[in-house]
This record gives structure tokens, C-alpha cells and sequence, in this order.
């Protein structure tokens, strides 16, 4: 199962500085931006749309790198990492949801988790009953055997946590998890997100617009203008 050692720092980011080039014009995104997160936390970052949320979910996740200051996740700094170990740690310690469910239609619901773990590399023992595992906790273990494209939009989402989860990551970082879903299959999710973490303690870190799924985390932090700032728990 995913650790609980919740005095450990998982994600330190101090002095982000972040830009992209729009044509000839330098438009900075990040400011100077910190912040802290110790393992088992679930925090929520908010924000107008382009404020630049997914931006530093992607500095977390070593898809981006910033263009100064330094990110460090679980003790590895990644301003300083090579290309290499960035890799292994996306694929060793990072386990990602996004709003769309990136999901291979031509596998069953199994079969895309196990790919998933496949892809940690190692033995191939065992793959299948963890990927079973995590589905079951998603509550999906009616559905293995279906093909992805025969599920609900909710049902897909739960199969990309599933996914997410059984390689027992460090980090779990999601993007706007719910915004591809109705009401209803939001409301589901956030239920579900805010479960696992009670079960797993594992550290949860979420991009949202969704008022409730921001409400359930422990913390919540609001993007703005290039900076970070928490939000107290009682106006969050």
C-alpha cells in the first residue's frame, strides 16, 4: 500500500519562476511561487482559468521544468535531474489523473491498469491481481473484462484512478479530474477522491473548479497572478 509517513516533506517548490513565449511576447505564468506539502496531505489548487494551475501541477509531475528556482518531490530535486531520472521518477512515483481519461479503447478495463503497471517495468508477477486490487476499490470489479468505450464517463474516470493508484505512487496528481463529467458523476468523484484518501492516506495534490472537491481537501491553495497563497480552512 501506498506509505503514511506524514512528516515527510513530499513536495517543495520555492521560488518558481515560470514563462512561455505567445508569439515574440515572454508571458509569465509562475511568479516566484512556493509552496509545501508533506506526505498525506490532500490539497486542492484553485484559480481562474490560464492562471497557470496545470503549469505547476506539471512542475510536480516532471512534465515541466521551471525556468528558475527549484522542485523537489519525495527528496528528488528536479531543476537538477537528468532527463533519465526524470522519467523514472514519473513512472515510479507519480501516478497522474487527467480531465480526459486517456484510456485505450481496445483493451478491456484490466487490461488498461495492468499497462499502466507495465510500464513501472520489473516482474510481471502480481500485475494482474494488483490492477484487479485497485479496481476493486474503485469499486469496478463488475467491469474487468468490458471494453473501455462500454463504460460511463464516471466509470472510465474510476478506471484512470484505479490506474493512477495501483502503481502505489508517492504523489497522485490530478488536473481537473471531474471536469469531464455531469453533475451527478462530479458529485460521485469527489466522494470517491476523498475516500481513497482516507483509506490510502496517500498524498493527494488536485486542480479544481469543482467547489466541492476543493472543500474536501485538507488544504487549498489559489493561484493568482503568478503566486501561491493558502486559503484558510473556514472561507476555503
Amino acid at each position: 500500500m501506498i506509505p503514511n509517513n506524514l512528516n515527510h516533506c513530499m513536495v517543495r517548490i520555492e521560488g518558481a519562476h515560470k514563462s512561455y513565449l505567445s508569439g515574440e511576447v515572454k508571458q509569465p505564468v509562475l511568479i516566484d511561487a512556493s509552496l509545501k506539502i508533506n506526505q498525506g496531505d490532500f490539497v486542492s489548487i484553485v484559480g481562474p482559468s490560464g492562471c497557470g494551475k496545470s503549469t505547476l501541477l506539471n512542475l510536480m509531475g516532471a512534465l515541466d521544468q521551471a525556468d528558475e528556482g527549484e522542485v523537489w518531490v519525495d527528496g528528488i530535486n528536479l531543476t537538477q535531474a537528468r532527463a533519465s531520472d526524470l522519467a523514472k521518477v514519473r513512472r515510479q512515483k507519480i501516478g497522474f489523473i487527467f480531465q480526459f481519461f486517456n484510456l485505450i479503447s481496445n483493451l478491456t478495463v484490466l487490461e488498461n491498469v495492468e499497462l499502466g503497471l507495465e510500464a513501472m517495468g520489473g516482474r510481471q508477477n502480481g500485475r494482474k491481481e494488483r490492477a484487479m486490487q485497485y479496481l476493486d476499490l474503485v469499486g469496478l470489479q463488475h467491469v474487468l473484462h468490458k471494453f473501455s468505450d462500454q463504460l460511463s464517463g464516471g466509470e472510465q474516470q474510476r478506471v484512470a484512478i484505479a490506474r493512477a493508484l495501483a502503481k502505489e505512487p508517492a504523489l497522485i496528481l490530478a488536473d481537473e479530474p471531474t471536469g469531464n463529467l455531469d453533475e451527478e458523476n462530479a458529485t460521485k468523484m469527489a466522494e470517491l477522491m476523498r475516500s481513497l484518501h482516507s483509506k490510502l492516506s496517500a498524498t493527494f495534490v488536485l486542480v479544481t473548479h469543482n467547489p466541492s472537491l476543493a472543500k474536501g481537501a485538507d488544504k487549498t491553495y489559489r493561484l493568482s497572478k503568478g503566486k501561491v497563497c493558502e486559503i484558510p480552512k473556514s472561507s476555503a
